[in-house]
């Protein structure tokens, strides 16, 4: 008995307490570099790559050279998020462990372009113009230069997707939806739009109609392990502990080195009392990284649990 209270003390104070470490800066000793293509391997110039580190908390910006390659040389190890835009294209965001310093990670990413997007000269003008504004914070005029692109040129109608999102930011919900609706008109199989109305649902709280959204997508479908991951914690929070270990199980097989992934995985595997699995999830967890504040908790998990 009082093992297991004390692997239920250990869970819950894992569970509740995140810690993290602040540094003043990203620069250290690993290097990272990589190549964006097309879904056909044609190099795509011209990306812009943004890198934000978990540890430092800095972000660093980089563009593609006419080869698609980019390089973030002597940044400090640990965890980071990059995500990768370039107009015409599906936004695509992902992340990787640095282990140790002097090491390399080496990146392969393709960008599939948006379908229903009509490629004129015009039309991507104002659309570039419109996602810098969005991406300044300048929601309202970007909505009014995306609304102005429908007027222009109606048969666009992914350019309703960017319409749902400005509404999005501004926590306009239900605007949101009406907009991606537009979308599924056209497109009734787009992941990427059924994924966004379960996050509208999602964020005003309404947790069945998020949920009855998320399942409309296969699971093998979604090749975004932050989204699968993201789904994965809402079935979780949700008490559909199989939901999701499905999902967490996918965001592990896309990207392997996925440590939160891997961590939530293992959690997850618990809860469905299923120790073996979840020792495995933690141990791989492990293999990527043996220092940080998380590592030792877990080390402190597969104590108990092995007790």
């Amino acid at each position: 008995m009082r093992k297991k209270r004390t692997l239920l003390f250990i869970l819950t104070a894992v569970i509740v307490l995140i810690p993290f470490s602040a540094y003043p800066q990203a620069e250290g000793k690993a290097r990272m570099k990589g190549v964006v293509k097309d879904t056909a391997g044609n190099p795509l110039p011209g990306v812009t790559v943004k890198l934000y580190s978990f540890r430092s908390h800095a972000t660093i910006e980089r563009k593609t050279d006419k080869k698609g390659m980019w390089k973030a040389f002597w940044v400090r190890s640990g965890k980071w998020n990059i995500d990768f835009d370039k107009t015409g294209f599906e936004p695509k965001k992902t992340s990787t462990f640095l282990k140790a310093k002097g090491t390399i990670v080496e990146l392969e990413t393709a960008l599939k372009k948006m379908e229903g997007l009509v490629l004129k000269d015009t039309l991507m003008a104002d659309f570039e113009k419109a996602n810098r504004l969005f991406s300044a914070g300048k929601l309202d005029e970007a909505l009014q230069t995306f609304r102005d692109i429908l007027q222009k040129h109606p048969g666009s109608y992914i350019i309703y997707l960017s319409v749902g999102n400005c509404h999005f930011e501004k926590h306009e919900y239900e605007k949101a939806i009406a907009a991606y609706r537009k979308v599924l008109e056209k497109d009734p199989d787009n992941t990427k739009v059924l994924i966004t109305i379960g996050n509208s649902y999602s964020n005003m709280k309404q947790s069945e109609k998020a949920l009855e959204w998320y399942k409309k997508i296969e699971v093998s479908k979604i090749d975004d392990h932050i989204v699968l991951y993201n789904i994965g914690i809402f079935h979780f929070n949700s008490g559909d502990t199989k939901g999701a270990i499905d999902y967490l199980e996918r965001s592990t097989d896309v990207q392997e080195d996925f440590l939160d992934g891997w961590y939530r995985l293992g959690l997850a595997y618990l809860g469905a009392g299923d120790n073996a699995a979840a020792i495995k999830s933690f141990e791989t967890y492990l293999t990527y990284d043996k220092e940080s504040g998380k590592a030792k908790e877990i080390e402190e998990i597969l104590k108990a649990i092995k007790q």
